[in-house]
């Protein structure tokens, strides 16, 4: 997988900025925005806000999978 087109998000627990989020999945919310949610691949859970074109993106890429 490419880690140029992975989703990057803060993670918490850590406080990195720009981590490649693992195992991504894209989910709808009820406002009608886009949330990624998935791991550091350390097992530290992530979560962003994407706009529309960059969710449906990451859809068509390949590095993320599509939960709504």
């Amino acid at each position: 997988m490419d880690k140029s087109k992975m989703i990057k998000a803060y993670c918490l627990k850590t406080k990195e900025k720009n981590v490649p989020m693992h195992d991504a999945v894209i989910s709808k919310t009820s406002r009608g925005g886009y949330m990624a949610s998935g791991n550091d691949g350390k097992g530290n859970k992530m979560s962003a806000m994407l706009g529309e074109a960059k969710a449906l993106q990451a859809i068509a890429d390949g590095v993320a999978k599509k939960g709504f």
